[in-house]
């Protein structure tokens, strides 16, 4: 998921060098969404881990 925020974020910025305002504000909304739901699903699954992980012990 950051891969295709990147990927839009790069894409917005070509788009912006060569004048294309509008799909350069689009891709970067993208970039931005995707961008924070990959935090919110690290943060969640960080989170499912430490409660309900399995202890490993020897």
């Amino acid at each position: 998921m950051l891969k295709l925020a990147l990927f839009f974020l790069v894409v917005s910025l070509v788009a912006g060098v060569f004048g294309f305002g509008g799909i350069s504000s689009a891709a970067a909304g993208v970039a931005k969404i995707l961008f924070f739901l990959a935090i919110i699903l690290f943060v969640a699954f960080l989170v499912f881990a430490l409660l309900f992980g399995r202890a490993v012990m020897k």
